[in-house]
């Protein structure tokens, strides 16, 4: 008997699963049990020859329809993918290990949101007439073509549909490849569509390798690269499509502050700091790692975090009551204690965790070091777990400037009652997802996304829709062309 995670087939192609098993087979292990519960086949070059071109056929059929024929398709599959959220999440949590707690309500919903917001902006998007006098000049949006999409293992069914929904709004197609290490999910966002209406080939969905990727990324036919995964794949794959003059929207890593103030509510802080550390077991890239606390409620701080720490319950991520998850895989387990390891030998203090969790599964335990310094592996480098860092600080302008000081600027936010205060120190930090008296908020009606390291261009809100398109301008004269001779 098959497991209930195994797909109908490796892709979804033109329409349809299909299967190739003379790709190089990818087994899907259950960072719960270690277990493999279902096994898919990296894409060969005929599967990936026959999402390009079934793409490229159907963009051109989809670029006709009217932007609310798009829409009604995207709005439908919104419908959709709530109806059957329970049974989305469930996969997700096979895909990644999530607790199912937490896939219930930021998975299958946010996906759903996005395919919605998408939905209804899709025929909002026209030009503009600029008048010159008796000339005029006007303005056309047009979509850039066949986009491919490359996702990271950390929210598969969200960064299929925070890719799909914008792009096809805008016109365009999609090929999308999800993470080798969570390649389930983005199947049923791709039968989904297919089954609101999209045409035969709009939204394809292939398994593989960085292989896969490179064929994608560097086929000619491609016009854009929208790609979420860490720094240096992000170098390597915009290098690529800049070969090619290729449109590309990067989200990378980060190495976020959260600056707690002494008049922060503490309460409040804490919970911030647990949301934007181990959340999805801290598999989140716009984490608020390096957690600076003012001197003044450091040790409060510290007290009141460990006991909150110690009420996180680990377990089956199938039991609703279960809030902490594994890791992704043995490899991503194994990276992270090895940090935990080098935090300990540079000499941070252990406030609470450290090891790994004696269960089966890729289990960390919520992990705290204090009295880290800027200079410490662990406060420089993503370490993609649930290891906090509190640093402290005396005064606002050291705090920035420490803040600041790292190749990355995905997040950040600021913990304070004086709203004065926390406008302005927002305004100086070096990042572009900010937060005040929060953490990891991500609604599909704010842009997301980096700068410095962290990427280039934005997901969700009206900002994506100039991602995944482009302007052509039209001038008319209305009187008679002169020339010189």
């Amino acid at each position: 008997m098959t497991h209930p995670a195994q797909p109908k087939a490796s892709h979804f192609v033109n329409g349809a699963y299909v299967e190739d098993t003379a790709g190089t087979p990818i087994p899907v292990i259950y960072a719960a049990t270690g277990e493999e519960i279902a096994r898919v086949y990296a894409a060969t070059p005929a599967i990936v020859e026959q999402a390009l071109a079934s793409a490229q056929a159907a963009q051109k059929i989809w670029a006709r329809m009217t932007g609310t024929e798009r829409g009604r398709v995207l709005r439908r599959a919104a419908d959709i993918m709530r109806e059957r959220n329970h049974d989305l999440s469930v996969l997700e949590t096979y895909d990644t290990g999530k607790p199912l707690q937490e896939t219930l309500v930021a998975d299958a919903t946010s996906g759903a949101d996005a395919l919605e917001y998408f939905g209804g902006l899709a025929a909002s998007l026209t030009g503009e007439h600029i008048p010159l006098g008796e000339d005029w000049v006007y303005t056309i949006r047009e979509p850039l073509g066949l986009c491919v999409g490359i996702g990271a293992w950390n929210y598969p069914t969200q960064i299929a549909c925070w890719k799909g929904a914008p792009a096809l709004a805008c016109g365009n197609s999609m090929v999308f490849k999800p993470s080798e290490t969570t390649p389930l999910c983005a199947l049923k966002v791709a039968e989904i569509l297919h089954e609101a209406g999209a045409p035969a080939g709009l939204y394809n969905v292939i398994q593989g390798m960085g292989e896969v990727g490179g064929a994608l990324v560097t086929d000619p036919r491609v016009d854009k690269v929208s790609l979420t995964g860490s720094v240096p794949t992000g170098k390597k794959v915009y290098a690529a499509a800049a070969a090619g003059m290729k449109h590309v929207t990067m989200e990378l890593g980060g190495k976020s502050p959260m600056l707690v103030f002494d008049d922060a509510d503490i309460e409040s802080a804490i919970s911030g700091a647990i949301n934007g550390n181990f959340y999805s077991s801290g598999q989140v890239c716009s984490n608020g790692t390096r957690v600076f606390v003012q001197k003044g409620i450091k040790e409060k701080f510290l007290t009141r975090l460990a006991e909150r720490t110690a009420t996180a319950k680990l377990g089956d991520p199938m039991d609703e009551s279960v809030n902490f998850g594994p890791m992704v895989t043995e490899n991503q387990m194994n990276i992270v204690l090895g940090y935990i390891e080098t935090g300990k030998a540079e000499g941070a203090r252990l406030i609470c965790g450290g090891a790994r969790a004696e269960m089966d599964g890729y289990y960390v335990q919520p992990t705290v070091f204090a009295d880290v310094t800027d200079d410490m592996t662990i406060a420089r480098e993503e370490i993609f777990g649930p290891v906090m860092c509190v640093l402290d600080f005396d005064t606002e302008a050291e705090a920035i400037a420490r803040a600041n000081d790292t190749e990355f600027g995905l997040s950040a936010g600021v913990f304070t009652k004086d709203f004065t205060r926390a406008h302005r120190v927002i305004g100086q930090l070096e990042a572009g997802s900010c937060f005040i008296n929060s953490y990891n908020d991500a609604p599909v009606e704010a842009p997301f996304g980096g700068v410095k390291a962290s990427g280039v261009g934005r997901e969700n809100s009206k900002e994506a829709l100039k991602h995944f398109s482009q302007v052509k301008s039209v001038y008319v004269r209305m009187g008679d062309c002169e020339a010189a001779f």
